[in-house]
């Protein structure tokens, strides 16, 4: 059940100790009770006004999880330095996780906020011990592709290049994000390593730098276009942007090279967008693109869009990368049925909804999403549905392109005051369907009986 990565590796290793260690703890204290009946988790996103929606994605690497999440030699020698007693850690080395139903919706399914993205359901000690795993799987992926997705949203067709691989929080979150944000939202990359793995396109144009390393800025331009004339995208602010222009223009009627286009990265975009299209037209290179970065989110593309700018295409990067708006979803993976019993949190905006569930969506309207209850009438048409069961795979690994189609098909469906700033106030959330109501109450009575 790996990834293979377009450079033929696996993603594999033991993972067990990908974990908190309170997980450990209460793992431990299960099964020194015999605590192993089977237990449901259901991992979801309770509801911010910042978003709407999400683009749910990391479901491929959960299912990873299922086969990585060992312990060998050398995590078994920390758990002993941690004090974990020998019985547990015999029963931690010999763990598979071939028991039990993970239930989930498909990569690339805009979901609401309380609907699950993935139920697991695991004896109690493994399905607990998976809880932080799973949900840093998730979250960072989804949190990129919504944000992609906003984007595309707005940007009206145009190109759109993630730039943000250099403020990533590491290197492999970089790769992460330039593949969330191509599933989410259709954009290349600069990042070289994430066009080696996975068949993202890849971009890429100067920088101020090269330009400062030049005596002459003119010089710089004669330089770059000679040397890459089929990708000769000049970077015209380092110094006058209008000048800049004027230059890059001059530089390739000198040399006989169709400018491939320009590159805004500050200022006025848009009206420097104007004179850089009412220059680069003048001179019969109609076809040359002006591409524009620098600070750019969904807000901003969707401004310069609705201007008019001749802007044709977008690099995105910091807002992009780290979700700047909104750098954390918060995402939760909470126990719903023990042993046959259904049970749920009452605490205020905390608490949570008992037993596993379903989503449906009637007509694919997501305004009409209604949160049920597992099993019941219509489940085989809800949005979850089982992808492993008793350590077989039910799902085929996902296609990169089948993802992208459903964001988009996904987003397109989507009602217009969610898709373009400025974004309903309050987050939607699907209707508790009637046998969820009765559930809550039931078990809600269970808890509190005449207190409730």
């Amino acid at each position: 059940m790996t990834t293979r990565r377009r450079d033929g590796s696996d993603r594999t290793g033991k993972l067990g100790l990908c974990t908190d260690l309170y997980e450990l703890r209460m793992a431990e204290s299960y099964l020194r009770r015999g605590m192993t009946a089977p237990a449901t988790f259901s991992l979801f996103i309770r509801p911010n006004a910042d978003r709407p929606w999400y683009v749910a994605l990391g479901i491929e690497r959960a299912l990873e999880l299922l086969t990585t999440f060992r312990f060998g030699p050398e995590e078994l020698d920390e758990l002993e330095r941690l004090g974990v007693g020998e019985d547990t850690r015999h029963q931690l080395g010999q763990l598979e996780i071939d028991a039990g139903e993970v239930r989930a919706v498909a990569d690339g399914t805009i979901v609401l906020a309380q609907e699950p993205v993935l139920e697991v359901t695991a004896p109690l000690p493994v399905a607990q011990l998976l809880e932080t795993a799973i949900m840093n799987v998730v979250q960072y992926p989804t949190l990129v592709a919504t944000k992609s997705a906003r984007c595309e949203l707005v940007a009206g067709g145009r190109q759109l290049a993630d730039f943000g691989f250099r403020r990533a929080h590491g290197l492999e979150t970089g790769i992460e994000a330039a593949l969330a944000a191509y599933l989410g939202g259709g954009f290349a990359t600069s990042n070289v390593e994430a066009g080696r793995r996975y068949p993202i396109p890849t971009t890429g144009t100067m920088a101020h730098s090269y330009v400062q390393a030049f005596e002459d800025e003119r010089e710089a331009f004669r330089c770059f276009a000679s040397d890459h004339p089929d990708n000769s995208v000049l970077l015209v602010d380092t110094y006058d942007t209008v000048e800049g222009v004027r230059r890059a223009i001059e530089v390739c009627q000198e040399l006989d090279i169709e400018p491939k286009g320009v590159r805004l990265d500050s200022g006025d975009l848009g009206g420097l967008a104007v004179d850089a299209r009412q220059q680069l037209d003048a001179a019969g290179f109609t076809d040359a693109i002006v591409i524009a970065s620098g600070s750019l989110d969904e807000h901003a593309i969707h401004e310069l869009v609705t201007q008019g700018a001749p802007i044709d295409g977008f690099g995105v990067g910091t807002s992009l990368t780290v979700s700047e708006d909104h750098p954390a979803a918060d995402i939760v993976y909470k126990l719903v049925e023990y042993d046959g019993r259904a049970v749920a949190k009452f605490s205020g905006v905390k608490s949570t909804f008992p037993g596993r569930k379903q989503v449906q969506r009637p007509d694919g309207d997501i305004r009409r999403d209604v949160l049920s209850v597992h099993g019941a009438e219509g489940d085989s048409t809800g949005l979850l549905q089982p992808v492993w069961r008793d350590g077989q795979r039910l799902a085929m690994p996902w296609d990169i392109d089948a993802v992208r189609d459903r964001v988009r098909a996904g987003a397109r469906r989507l009602p217009t005051e969610w898709r373009t700033p400025p974004y309903v106030e309050d987050a939607p959330l699907p209707t508790i369907g009637a046998e969820l109501d009765d559930l809550t109450e039931q078990v809600r009575y269970a808890a509190f009986g005449d207190r409730g």
